[in-house]
C-alpha cells in the first residue's frame, strides 16, 4: 500500500513500491524514481462512473499514478488533510479531493438538495474501503464531531466532507452576513444529524441559490 505523508501543510508526498494512487489531474508537482501516469476519464469506476459524473455534473478529472519512488502532489497551495479509512465510506466534494490510495473505491452518491444549492449537481463523490485519502481545503480544515444530542448546521460554501452514518438535510436559514444586511436572496444550510465527523474549511466557495 502506498504511504501518504505531508511535506509541510500544502504538499502531499506519496511513497510507492509498485502500487498506485488516484490523484486530481494535474496535481503532480514532482517525482523521483520510475512513475507511470494515466488519465482516467470521468474520475469514476469505469464507464458507469464516467456517465454518472457527466449526467450529475460532479466534475472530477483523475489520473492514476503507479511506480517505484516518491511522487509529490499539491493544488493551488491549498491546505491538505489526511483521512485514514478502515472499511468506512467518506463523502467529499470533488473539488476538495486531492488523492486516494489505489485500493479505495470512488463513486457518486445522491445528496438531495444540498448539491443543488451549491451548483454542483445533486451528487457528491464517495470514497470507500481501506487506505488513505488526502483532502484539500482553503485554509486549515476543521473537523467537527456530530452526535445525536448535538446536530450540526454547516454553510454549504464551507463544507468539505463528512463520514458515513450521518443524516443530512437541506434547510433555509440565516448567517451572519444576512443578519447585518449584506446578504442577498435566501440563505441555506446543511443540517447533519447522527454520529460522525464533518470537515469544513475556514473559507466559503461561491454557491448558487442565495448568499450563503
Amino acid at each position: 500500500m502506498a504511504q501518504f505523508r505531508l511535506h509541510g501543510s500544502k504538499v502531499l508526498a506519496v511513497d510507492m513500491s509498485g502500487d498506485g494512487v488516484k490523484a486530481k489531474n494535474g496535481a503532480m508537482i514532482a517525482y523521483d524514481g520510475r512513475m507511470a501516469f494515466k488519465k482516467m476519464s470521468g474520475g469514476g469506476e469505469g464507464l458507469r462512473g464516467m456517465v454518472t459524473r457527466r449526467l450529475t455534473g460532479e466534475q472530477m478529472e483523475v489520473m492514476e499514478v503507479k511506480g517505484h519512488g516518491t511522487c509529490w502532489f499539491a493544488d493551488r497551495a491549498s491546505e491538505i488533510s489526511l483521512v485514514s479509512l478502515n472499511g468506512q465510506k467518506l463523502y467529499v466534494e470533488a473539488s476538495n479531493l486531492l488523492c486516494t490510495d489505489g485500493g479505495l473505491r470512488t463513486g457518486t452518491s445522491f445528496t438531495g438538495l444540498r448539491g443543488g444549492a451549491q451548483g454542483n449537481g445533486l451528487f457528491t463523490t464517495t470514497v470507500e474501503g481501506t487506505g488513505q485519502a488526502a483532502l484539500l481545503s482553503d485554509g486549515p480544515a476543521v473537523v467537527l464531531r456530530v452526535s445525536e444530542q448535538y446536530p450540526l448546521q454547516v454553510d454549504p460554501g464551507a463544507y468539505v466532507a463528512h463520514t458515513h452514518g450521518l443524516r443530512q438535510s437541506f434547510q433555509s436559514g440565516v448567517n451572519f452576513r444576512t443578519l447585518i444586511g449584506e446578504g442577498s436572496g435566501e440563505a441555506f444550510q446543511i443540517r447533519f444529524e447522527g454520529e460522525g465527523l464533518v470537515y469544513v474549511q475556514p473559507s466559503e466557495r461561491n454557491t448558487v441559490g442565495g448568499d450563503v
